[in-house]
């Protein structure tokens, strides 16, 4: 299978999915439990989502579930967040710290490996080819990481995590003018909550390719799944209505951020 996606744009901004596909390969899916089957960590939707949003920008989607292996965790394992309960590069359970692979059945380091290779990998080459592509157009790139979350997991946060969450790795993978620009936005839809490096800071993505001073800045959007589904429990499925107003605002904050990177540019 393809394990991505490439829509090729001439914007200066990047959206990028590390986490919307529902691929698993047989012989990976075989290997699950019932609950690991449900594939509950899934960014629902969040493609549809940003759809036509900033008709110019490029978009890369990995095709393949997290639970094959993580697109948005460090090659290495190292934990993004020290001390606080996570998922690693390869999840062991769900967010809610239940087992998802059938007794026995685990991941080995080499099953680590061949997913690395086949997988992981290869996303990254081509998000890198892309940003590559997009400063050598324009001096400068903004990856735009798109995220989605449940908004009440006990076993990652405590209490309702807010509708709109800003990670910049407290401001030093993008210019400040991005991470304010979001932040007022978002902060304007009275209907929402927002945070700037709340609980989450920025991925893997966010923090390893951001580097403003090199052109290259990166911010993620972690969304409360509440926002834009009809329901957090399967089947996930999209709201319509929901999502139109949350669009509203998610449009304003990429035409903005394609303002600034065609300003920082200059």
């Amino acid at each position: 299978m393809a394990v991505f996606e490439v829509k090729q744009g001439t914007s200066p901004v990047i959206l990028a999915f590390p986490h919307t596909g529902t691929d698993v390969p047989p012989a990976i899916w075989d290997r699950l439990n019932d609950n690991g089957k449900l594939l509950a960590d899934t960014d629902w939707h969040i493609h549809d989502l940003y759809a036509g949003l900033l008709p110019d920008a490029t978009t890369v989607r990995a095709t393949f579930h997290r639970y094959v292996i993580d697109a948005n965790r460090d090659p290495d394992g190292v934990s993004l967040y020290p001390g606080l309960n996570t998922t690693g590069l390869v999840p062991e359970t769900d967010f809610d710290g239940l087992a998802i692979w059938r007794q026995g059945e685990e991941p080995s380091g080499d099953d680590i490996a061949d997913r690395m290779a086949g997988f992981h990998r290869p996303y990254h080459a081509a998000l890198r080819a892309e940003i590559e592509r997009v400063k050598a157009i324009h001096g400068v790139a903004v990856l735009y990481d798109c995220h989605s979350i449940r908004s009440l997991i006990p076993f990652l946060f405590e209490g309702p995590l807010p509708d709109f969450n800003i990670g910049t790795d407290m401001g030093r993978t993008c210019d400040t003018r991005i991470e304010k620009a979001a932040a007022e936005i978002a902060g304007r839809a009275e209907e929402y909550r927002s945070v700037v490096n709340g609980r989450f800071k920025g991925g893997w993505t966010t923090r390893h390719y951001g580097r403003p001073e090199t052109g290259v800045h990166a911010i993620q959007m972690e969304l409360a799944q509440v926002t834009h589904l009809a329901s957090e429990a399967p089947p996930f499925a999209y709201d319509a209505g929901k999502a139109e107003a949350l669009r509203h605002y998610l449009k304003d904050i990429l035409t903005s951020i394609e303002a600034i990177a065609l300003e920082l540019k200059r």
